[in-house]
């Protein structure tokens, strides 16, 4: 088995599910537009096991946008004591000795994701505000944000950067967008999601060519593999799971491939499926599994961080 992981929710339903190493930007005019956009983008990274980063700089300040979130997300408190959640000042990450290092807030960011992923985090979402950014910046930023896209797309991240419009003239939007596959503007009261498409579309083919890799090894090898959303469930249809237990997708899906396996094996097996998919910790196990033909066979299910594969 493995965690389908690599499509996350966005939080705001314009944009959907994106890809890890997407990197999108929101235009704001107020304090509010930038609250109407993190809050729920922040609070879907919580539910769904990701680090989250928020730096801040005005109009909404670290304090501010922790109240803020606190609304949408009650129990936050408690995901600020378990480490899954940092709000910090623009000054506390990208002018750190009162200047901006790229390559440091660079290395910075890969940083925090292999600490992530080694607590049993699914991945990294982040966002920064860049009202902070002074006009002889904006060229070593503007760098920094392209390079920026060559980092995550080798990493379980995503980006929202914050721009106010009222900073930028025509010609900064215009590098902006360049930068980025995607990009949320208010137009009136509504909030509209512009995206390369081109650039989107490169992504999810990288994908799923990965995804089919993947079965194709299954096939191949002949090992029993299937997909699971964050919390364990399965999603998307496995033939070799099928055709080895006699199931249909609809007997599989969610947490029905349980029934194919031995009642004696049933409660060990899932007790120690729970705490992996809470702990992503490294374990092995042996039960029996239900054939087609009512037979049942040993199988050993090896489990690391982010795969698993089953053998007899």
């Amino acid at each position: 088995m493995r965690n389908a992981g690599s499509f996350r929710r966005f939080g705001v339903s314009l944009v959907g599910s994106v890809p890890w190493g997407t990197h999108l930007c929101q235009f704001y005019e107020s304090k509010q537009d930038l609250i109407d956009i993190l809050v729920p983008y922040f609070a879907e990274g919580l539910r769904s096991n990701e680090f989250c980063m928020w730096i801040t700089s005005p109009p909404l300040e670290a304090e501010e946008a922790r109240e803020a979130l606190q609304k949408a997300v009650p129990n936050l408190d408690e995901y600020f004591k378990k480490g899954q959640i940092e709000i910090t000042s623009y000054n506390n990450w990208y002018l750190l000795e009162g200047k901006f290092d790229s390559n440091r807030v660079l290395q910075g960011w890969v940083e925090k994701e292999k600490t992530a992923l080694k607590r049993g985090f699914e991945g990294m979402r982040l966002t920064g505000n860049t009202f902070w950014i002074e006009r002889e910046l904006w060229n070593s930023f503007d760098d920094y944000e392209e390079a920026l896209n060559s980092v995550i797309g080798q990493h379980r991240i995503l980006v929202l950067c914050t721009y106010c419009l009222k900073n930028c003239s025509g010609a900064d939007v215009l590098d902006v967008v360049r930068n980025h596959v995607g990009t949320l503007i208010k137009q009136g009261r509504k909030w509209s999601f512009i995206e390369d498409a081109a650039q989107r579309k490169k992504a999810e083919d990288a994908i799923r060519k990965s995804e089919q890799r993947y079965r194709s090894y299954i096939e191949v090898t002949g090992e029993l593999g299937w997909t699971t959303n964050a919390d364990g469930e399965v999603v998307e249809d496995i033939p070799s799971w099928r055709n080895f237990t006699g199931q249909t997708f609809e007997e599989v899906k969610g947490s029905g491939w349980s029934k194919a396996l031995h009642p004696d094996d049933l409660e060990k097996t899932l007790k120690t499926w729970k705490r992996d998919t809470q702990e992503k910790s490294k374990y092995e196990v042996e039960y029996r599994l239900r054939r087609n033909d009512g037979v049942y066979r040993y199988f050993i299910l090896v489990e690391s961080q982010f795969s698993r594969k089953m053998e007899a």
